[in-house]
């Protein structure tokens, strides 16, 4: 299976005549078949479902549009992936970066909402990816509170050292687009109040940001 797929994607790269079509994306292969298969070791396979999933994603050497894909069957696909290698972390920034770039808002959405739930299986690691989901959620779909919903999920699970700040601050920014003032300012205290911030130029940053938040909402009484 490894094999015919690798010769599979070999054939296709080489032969620009017939490039594979977006809307022929096959199931994949069902559990045991690829447990099988992956003799002891499936990050190997799992990098290679990979290329060969990506492989869909051109034609006659153009990117295709990845709206032409059947959703469904293509987060089979990443979920599967994630399953054999965990660690890897090219499906969820294909999914992301990649196959939520689309005009499809409906594609956009699902693509999303895939990062969001597998996130919260290593928030630690994992977090980077619902940041630009929220981000995408704010900027392209333009729905404030869907990406609220993805940084409180950053706020609330992603605790570890190696978590910035900023990305932890992501709620209080978008509760600010939202003129949630008074929630943004209550969360800005708590951080302040209950010691979480340690480093002094992030203290400073978000004591002024409390200053200028208070200034907004005397201004808008």
């Amino acid at each position: 299976m490894i094999l015919a797929l690798m010769l599979q994607f070999g054939v296709r790269s080489a032969n620009p005549l017939s490039p594979p079509n977006a809307t022929d994306l096959p199931p994949i292969p069902e559990a045991s078949t690829l447990a099988a298969l992956g003799f002891g070791d499936p990050v190997p396979l799992a990098k290679v479902l990979m290329l060969y999933l990506q492989a869909f994603d051109y034609q006659s050497g153009d990117r295709a549009p990845y709206q032409a894909l059947d959703y469904d069957r293509l987060q089979a696909w990443l979920t599967r992936i994630l399953r054999l290698d965990p660690n890897g972390q090219y499906p969820l920034m294909a999914a992301s970066r990649l196959y939520a770039d689309v005009p499809s808002e409906a594609k956009k959405r699902q693509m999303l909402e895939f990062v969001y739930q597998e996130f919260f299986k290593d928030p630690d690691r994992r977090w980077q990816w619902l940041a630009h989901a929220a981000a995408i959620a704010k900027h392209g779909l333009k729905d404030l509170p869907l990406a609220r919903k993805y940084a409180a999920a950053i706020q609330k699970y992603a605790v570890g050292e190696d978590v910035p700040l900023w990305a932890r601050q992501m709620e209080i920014f978008i509760l600010e687009d939202m003129n949630e003032l008074e929630t943004a300012r209550i969360m800005i205290g708590g951080y302040i109040e209950k010691g979480l911030i340690r480093h002094p130029g992030e203290l400073r940053f978000l004591e002024n940001r409390l200053k200028e938040l208070e200034t907004r909402m005397k201004e808008q009484k």
